[in-house]
């Protein structure tokens, strides 16, 4: 073996051993190397966290969105309780997944972070003891066998020097003998110049020998002690390595939720609300409540009487004298209802009809549009459900083909208003102050609130006429609109 070591002149390293001189310094690096593994694994745990964290939020934001919308969606019954049960696990899956979220933080991560903090103890002029210690011992166990190894190392070099001063001396000598031009004294020079090279040749024999034995008796206790500093090197890595073992068992414990018994009870919990859906239960409830099973105030022989209240009709409106409140207003929002004289004596029927939107697509390519994610997600729960539990449908029918509110002449033969009207249409987009029901087939409905577009000009009763985002024409009242601003 040869070498260098760090007070010697440097020689060419022979072998890429450990027991050349200076090549404990990677069982040293290893140290430092353990405390950076311990960072890297403290920051791949947190970047799980945030993971697991973000996971949870998304299913809380999806089950509370898609609740809302099934409750107000037209689904019903034991179906629709099984469907909420795919938002009640996805709430507590949420729960679970935050409580992996704070084991991987305040557990995992902690510990590694304390034991790095014990293991490994920074210096005052930088880098860590443990390096320090490691790199001390190696260098005491290593330098008197480096010592004798640089004794050694420089006797070869004396003895190689003097086998080539005597080669090139015996050389010299034998090419003067065929020379003439030489005298005696000459040839007696390099003679003797033969006789010492030969002498010094002996004696680097004899020294390199010693010091190449020399080192031999060392090596053992060279190999012995740079064991015993080696093995301590071992002893702090198993350390590190068993504690990360330990780390990365406990980390799969609270990532497994398998074993977990609540996470197993979401999913037979969510298994018992499907298979509690039953189409028989849901069809006989929508027939007592929505179908034939309904109770009826079946029409029956009345007197007539005078007292009799009676409806009025939109054009007996129009002669009505000022200050008469209209039927159907019903306030919301901030306004303050207030009660009708003539409530008591109006019988209307509701055919509020409410726009139908179009079905919005899960599926649909995000990248196809230019809308950002967040308008994305407001248009999801606007449009992913089309009707309204509670939506009312049209009350009015006619057995006639045609069923035109704005023919020339109504019901009563009267003219329509709007039919003389000669100035360009204008339409303007207005706002609902109040609910109204309209009390013939060519009157408008709407709830306070609705936007609507108004088509021309009010007329001299306080009547225009109007469109729905549906499509639907009629008429309504102007005062109970406002312009959008």
């Amino acid at each position: 073996m040869s070498g260098s070591y760090d007070d010697s002149v440097g020689v060419e390293v022979s072998s890429d051993s450990f027991w050349e001189v200076g090549n404990y310094k990677r069982t040293v690096k290893r140290i430092d190397d353990g405390h950076r593994l311990c960072n890297d694994l403290m920051n791949c745990i947190h970047e799980r966290a945030r993971i697991e964290k973000g996971y949870a939020q998304q299913l809380t934001e999806w089950a509370k969105r898609w609740k809302q919308l099934v409750e107000k969606g037209p689904q019903y019954g034991t179906v629709e309780r099984a469907w909420c049960a795919f938002m009640s696990e996805a709430e507590k899956v949420s729960e679970l997944h935050l409580e992996v979220k704070s084991s991987l933080m305040n557990e995992d991560f902690e510990k590694i972070k304390n034991w790095q903090k014990e293991a490994f103890h920074k210096q005052m002029m930088g880098g860590f003891k443990e390096t320090k210690e490691a790199e001390d011992g190696f260098r005491k166990a290593q330098k008197p066998w480096a010592k004798k190894l640089k004794e050694m190392e420089a006797a070869k070099k004396a003895y190689h020097a003097a086998c080539k001063e005597e080669k090139l001396a015996v050389s010299r000598e034998t090419n003067s003998k065929a020379d003439p031009a030489l005298n005696p004294e000459q040839l007696k020079k390099l003679q003797d110049k033969v006789e010492r090279s030969k002498q010094d040749v002996l004696k680097t024999k004899e020294k390199y020998e010693k010091s190449l034995k020399e080192l031999d008796n060392a090596t053992p206790q060279y190999m012995e002690n740079m064991e015993q500093v080696f093995e301590q090197c071992q002893q702090f890595e198993e350390k590190r390595l068993r504690f990360f073992r330990e780390v990365l068992l406990e980390v799969q414990k609270h990532l497994d939720l398998s074993n977990v018994a609540s996470y197993k009870n979401i999913y037979r919990e969510l298994e018992q609300n499907i298979k509690a859906a039953d189409a028989v239960e849901d069809l006989r409830w929508f027939r007592a409540n929505q179908g034939p099973g309904m109770s009826m105030n079946w029409p029956q022989f009345e007197e007539w009487s005078a007292d009799l209240n009676r409806t009025l009709s939109r054009r007996e409106k129009k002669k009505a004298a000022d200050g008469v409140t209209l039927t159907g207003i019903n306030q919301t929002g901030d306004q303050v209802s207030q009660p009708n004289k003539h409530s008591s004596s109006l019988s209307v029927q509701s055919n509020t009809v409410q726009s139908v939107q179009s079905s919005y697509n899960p599926f649909e390519d995000e990248e196809d549009t230019g809308s950002t994610v967040s308008e994305k997600e407001d248009n999801k729960i606007k449009n992913v459900s089309s009707y309204e539990k509670n939506q009312s449908y049209p009350a009015d029918w006619s057995d006639e083909e045609s069923n035109n509110p704005f023919s020339s002449t109504d019901a009563n033969g009267d003219t329509n208003p709007f039919d003389e009207d000669t100035s360009p249409a204008m339409e303007v987009r207005v706002r609902a102050l109040y609910d109204y029901e309209g009390q013939e087939q060519d009157e408008l409905s709407f709830k306070a609130g609705d936007e609507l577009t108004k088509m021309g000009n009010e007329d001299e009763q306080g009547w225009c006429k109007g469109r729905l985002d549906n499509g639907q024409v009629g008429l309504y009242p102007a005062n109970y609109v406002e312009p959008i601003q």
